[in-house]
């Protein structure tokens, strides 16, 4: 009977139904097909899916992106790079992904990321030459590291719907995180080998140093002033976000001022619609829970694994073949909040770290960030430099394929993900 409500789920996707009225309306329905369960239980179950102060943490980490995109955090960020690589064949294409890892200690968001970094880069890449393909594609693979790498929005939606430690999952990610943009460095470069990519004129020496360094101070302390907040105790992950808001604030108003008071209504009004949003995703997912839970979803595919015979290496396959699918047709939010508490249960049952396995999913759902149909950043990268999403496809295919030898590094070699948080919380 439960394949009837995910049934009804992908049906009402599929005509185009917004992904939290999808929910919605799925159980309701699925309700109505069942008849003998009060609709005031809907109204109840999404009540409690918002009932956590954590998630009072969304709208300040979305304001700190929509913040981060105007305050020229990432144009310092860019020429402080470029003072390293941009000499070397396909500088940008490097000062991309170091970028992107930078930006991700202050976000927490893929689409934050894409959106800032890209603004800023693809059009510095076309004036010196690159494809538009080739940047598009490299901006789009890049921005996933946003969410590995702490803070981490996904992993605070986690952390709210499984009672994992916050500072655990956010740790977990550290190295994953650096593989990523190890990985994508290491495609660039082959692909350079095979079509030569254009270089950029940087000056160099001590005094230009001290001015970059001077200009992108500030955002370079940013990720280790958020990091350590969290990790250490020293403020929860609401007053991170909040921090981190105030801190970005702070930089673009007075130190950098390009933040003025006129386009603060604007950014707010952004960062507001975007938390509605997800905040209505969790409130249907809700509904969701008390449904999964009340069918006993989870012990059905606890036992499901057991006739299968399947130990923490098979389990782990199949999950992220599931997960990678999941990503091709649904967003990943609702995917993680529907799909996770279901089997990380079997997980902990197989022996698997939880933290270990909430890493691994998270990387499965920003991969699949990169994957079509859905794929919310083809759909960015492919307005923000004007080509079609084909052919954006195509190009993106050699940075998903490095992605995905990542996760399969840190599916099987679980010391990976674990290895920082129980060297910080022994």
């Amino acid at each position: 009977m439960i394949s009837v409500l995910f049934i009804l789920l992908f049906l009402l996707c599929a005509v185009g139904f917004e992904i939290w009225a999808a929910m919605g309306l799925s159980a309701i329905l699925y309700l109505l097909i069942r008849g003998d369960v009060p609709l005031n239980v809907i109204a109840m179950s999404m009540v409690s899916g918002v009932d956590n102060i954590t998630l009072v943490a969304i709208p300040f980490f979305m304001l700190a992106g929509e913040l981060m995109n105007e305050s020229g955090i990432t144009e310092r960020l860019v020429r402080f790079s470029q003072y390293f690589v941009g000499r070397i064949q396909g500088g940008l294409a490097y000062v991309t992904v170091i970028v992107n890892v930078i930006m991700a200690g202050v976000s927490g968001s893929a689409v934050a990321d894409a959106s800032a970094v890209s603004s800023v880069l693809l059009p510095a890449m076309a004036r010196d030459g690159y494809d538009r393909r080739f940047a598009a594609a490299i901006n789009a693979a890049a921005a996933t590291i946003g969410p590995i790498i702490p803070p981490s929005i996904p992993m605070v939606f986690m952390a709210v719907i499984s009672d994992l430690s916050i500072g655990r999952l956010f740790l977990g990610g550290v190295v994953p995180g650096l593989l990523m943009g190890v990985f994508l460095a290491v495609t660039i470069y082959l692909q350079s080998l095979r079509h030569p990519l254009p270089t950029t004129h940087v000056e160099r020496g001590l005094m230009e140093f001290l001015r970059l360094l001077g200009q992108a101070f500030l955002a370079l302390v940013a990720p280790g002033i958020i990091i350590a907040g969290v990790v250490f105790g020293v403020v929860t992950i609401v007053e991170v976000a909040f921090l981190a808001v105030f801190y970005v604030l702070l930089v673009g108003m007075l130190a950098y001022r390009t933040i003025h008071l006129r386009s603060l209504p604007g950014i707010f009004a952004r960062a507001a619609a975007t938390s509605v949003t997800i905040l209505a995703i969790f409130a249907t997912v809700g509904a969701y829970s008390w449904i999964v839970a009340n069918e006993q979803l989870g012990p059905q595919v606890a036992r499901g694994i057991q006739v299968l015979g399947l130990g923490r290496f098979g389990f782990l396959l199949v999950v992220n073949i599931f997960f990678l699918f999941l990503g091709c047709i649904m967003d990943a939010i609702p995917a993680m909040l529907i799909f996770f508490p279901v089997l990380l249960p079997v997980a902990k049952g197989l022996g698997i770290d939880p933290i270990h396995f909430g890493v691994v999913v998270v990387l499965n759902l920003m991969i699949g960030l990169l994957t079509p149909p859905v794929g919310g950043l083809l759909f960015l990268e492919a307005k923000i430099a004007d080509i079609s999403f084909e052919a954006l496809v195509r190009a993106v295919g050699p940075y998903l394929v490095a992605l995905l030898a990542v996760l399969a590094l840190i599916t099987y070699i679980p010391s990976l993900v674990t290895f920082v948080p129980n060297l910080v919380f022994r």
